[in-house]
Formats: structure tokens, sequence, C-alpha cells
């Protein structure tokens, strides 16, 4: 990776993946040089003095790797030194520039993006179907392999944050060396997380199955799961009903799961579920497990009774098929 002698711009709001951008623009340099020098500063402290400094090769090394971050807080009075330096960067440094995302300097980066030493490297949020993939990558780039719905059980059990999840992979991939990832293997390792346990309640209201979502339930609550996890569960499922019955007949599987916001394995729990489910019975439902949230949130006493009484809500309102 060529970094020295240039500019890496680094944008979106997913840190993540932009501080792995980071760091291999540092390993990069290590590489060029094992002395290499490396400094980091905020842009809203940098001025035309301290850019030199930072930029300038020192007593040591020549090589140097300077980090900025907050690119949004630069100075007004600092865009043209910045710029200036970005036209024409020194040959012995890489210069990485973070900007956090949304707006502000958004025009520091409309320029930049014009000028040809600049690389720049996204790291926007995902969107849900796109986790199932970023698994899929991580298990890949580890030698391994793994299957759509092993990833996408994966995600559903240790939820979306990618820092769990590469952590997750790594796990899967350090204990199954040169296997293909199976769900069961996944299932074995991260099958009883809260999150898991919480979507298996409320996947099986949703399906009118009470008794099994009673005993779902009781499970995760003697397990240790946060009543709210429950609660938020349920509301994400009623989401994907009501964004299901509300999308355009004759979609393709693909676009349908973007427009729901679902993996597209998903989408065979909500056919199966929506079936049982009319606007009236899901406009009630949506308020059942509002007011279960905000009972949770402070207004009742009693948590477990609160859940086991929007499990009989929720399966009293599906119409029997």
């Amino acid at each position: 990776m060529d970094v020295l002698g240039r500019i890496t711009l680094v944008t979106g709001k997913e840190e993540f993946l932009g501080e792995r951008t980071v760091a291999t623009v540092r390993d990069a340099v290590r590489t060029a040089d094992p002395e290499a020098e490396f400094s980091e500063t905020r842009a809203a402290g940098l001025t035309l003095a301290t850019f030199g400094e930072l930029a300038a090769p020192s007593l040591f090394s020549s090589v140097r790797c300077v980090v900025v971050r907050a690119l949004e807080d630069l100075p007004e009075e600092s865009v043209d030194g910045l710029l200036e330096y970005a036209a024409a960067p020194a040959e012995d440094v890489a210069l990485v520039l973070v900007h956090s995302g949304g707006q502000r300097g958004s025009g520091v980066l409309t320029k930049l993006r014009k000028l040809p030493a600049v690389t720049e490297s996204k790291s926007a949020e995902l969107r849900p179907s796109e986790y199932p993939q970023f698994v899929t990558s991580e298990v890949g780039a580890l030698g391994a392999r793994i299957d759509r719905e092993a990833a996408d059980t994966l995600v559903q059990a240790v939820g979306q944050d990618l820092r769990s999840l590469s952590a997750a992979a790594h796990q899967l991939t350090h204990d199954f060396p040169g296997e293909s990832i199976s769900e069961s293997m996944v299932k074995k390792y991260f099958g009883g997380r809260a999150e898991a346990k919480s979507f298996a309640v409320a996947d099986a209201a949703f399906s009118g199955r009470r008794q099994a979502a009673l005993e779902e339930l009781r499970w995760a609550l003697d397990g240790g799961t946060p009543p709210v996890l429950v609660t938020s569960a349920f509301a994400g499922g009623v989401r994907g009903l009501a964004r299901y019955q509300g999308a355009p007949a004759r979609m393709r599987e693909a676009d349908l799961a973007r427009a729901v916001g679902v993996p597209p394995w998903k989408l065979r729990t909500l056919r199966e579920q929506s079936r049982g489910w009319s606007e009236t019975g899901l406009a009630h439902a949506i308020r059942a497990v509002a007011q279960a949230d905000a009972d949770i949130k402070g207004a009742a006493s009693d948590a477990h009774y609160t859940l086991e009484r929007l499990v009989l809500t929720i399966t009293g309102l599906r119409e029997p098929r």
C-alpha cells in the first residue's frame, strides 16, 4: 500500500471501519521504515505553524505518519494551508485526515477529493442487510468460509456492532481452523446471547405460537436477559411486519429485503408471519409494544408480568389461519 507522499481521507460515521483504515496506513508506514515517527492531533487545534511541525522531518527520522482527527472542526483560517499542502505533499510523510461524517466541513472534503494525491476511504454505516456480508468478508480475510445462514445467525446473535462481529469471526475461525463455518457452529458458541433469546420470543409471538413464546420468555428472563431487550425485539418485529406488508408487490427478494431493512433470510419468517396479520391487528400491536416498552422503562413494577401480558396480547391479535 503506497501511503507515503499521499493523503488518506477517511470519511463516514462507522468508527470501526475508519480506525481499521488508520491502522492499515500506520502498518504500511512501519513496513516502509521501522524507525518512522507517528503523531496525532485534532483538527480544531491545527494552525499553519503546528501543521508544519507535524509534517516536517525530525532529527531522528524523515519518515512520518500524521493523523488528523475530526477534520470537520478545522478552523477556517487553516483550510488554505491544508489544501496547499495536499496539492504537493511531502514525499516521506503519510497524512491521514479523519472526517466523522455529516455536513460540517463538506466544502473542504469536496476540494480535497479533487486533488490527485488524495485517496478517500469511506466508512459509512452499514444497512441492516449488509451485516451478513461484513461477516462473510471478515471470515474470508482470515482464510476461512462461512455460509449465508451462519452469517445471518451470527448477526442475529451478536448484534450490529462491527467490533463484536469481527471478534466473533476471529473466534470462530480460530476454533474451527480450515473448516467451513456452519449455522450449528455459530449456535454452539453464540446461540445463548441475550439478543438472540429476545428475538426468539418475538418471532414465536408474532407467529402466533403462544406457548412457545411464553416458554422462550421464561428461559430468556431466567437466563438474565434484560427485559428492555425483549421489548426492543418486539419493536423490531412489528416494524418489520409493517414494512413487509407495505412494500410494493412483485419486488425481487434482494430489493424487498433492502426496502424492509432485513437480511434476505428474514423474509421467509416475515412472509409466514404476515399471513395472520391485518393492518388493524398491526396497528394494535404497535400500540401494545409501545405501552410495554414504556412500562418496562419505569411505569410498571413487575417487568415479568408486563412481558407475559405483551406475549398474550400479541398472540391474541394475530388472526387464526
